[in-house]
């Protein structure tokens, strides 16, 4: 298991950011042959940018299911939109092998969600918890670096009294 960290943490983010959600849906499990290769597709392409951070992705965390999760932080969109479109690189062939394959046969579906961050627009807060999200992909500090509040760690107020005793 991961190393839990007591207390209360949040992220430091210095910059402007990208938060990249991307993910497949089930329709029909019992069409194997079309849905196995997209789910296998992505642990290939998070392996690449993991042994590659010059591609700028920064982080990513993942969620399993009939719908998968994939969220993922980077530097910036030229980043995320140069490795989605190298042909040397792991998701161009893969995205072209899924509309050749797929089409428009409702058995899998894909998806993706892409939001530009701009600096001090973001607060965390993580009670308890091993490195995770915005902490993983950043810098992972203790609550008190940024604040007690949610409202003060986004700079929406000077007011540092919490709603809660904090722990």
């Amino acid at each position: 298991m991961k190393d839990i960290h007591p207390g209360r943490f949040t992220a430091a983010i210095d910059g402007d950011f990208v938060v990249f959600l991307i993910g497949m849906r089930i329709n029909r499990l019992r069409k194997l042959r079309s849905w196995v290769p997209v789910a296998k597709a992505m642990p290939r392409m998070q392996k690449e940018l993991a042994q590659h951070p010059e591609l700028g992705c920064l982080g990513a965390a993942n969620w399993f299911g009939r719908t998968t999760v994939s969220v993922q932080y980077w530097r910036d969109f030229d980043s995320l939109n140069s490795f989605a479109r190298n042909p040397d690189q792991t998701h161009l062939p893969a995205w072209r092998a899924f509309n050749k394959a797929i089409n428009n046969s409702g058995d899998v579906g894909i998806w993706h969600e892409t939001y530009q961050v701009h600096q001090g627009s973001t607060e965390a807060v993580y009670g308890n918890m091993p490195v995770f999200g915005l902490a993983a992909a950043f810098d992972h500090v203790p609550v008190a670096a940024r604040g007690q509040t949610a409202a003060e760690r986004i700079n929406a107020t000077d007011d540092d009294v919490t709603a809660v005793d904090p722990y």
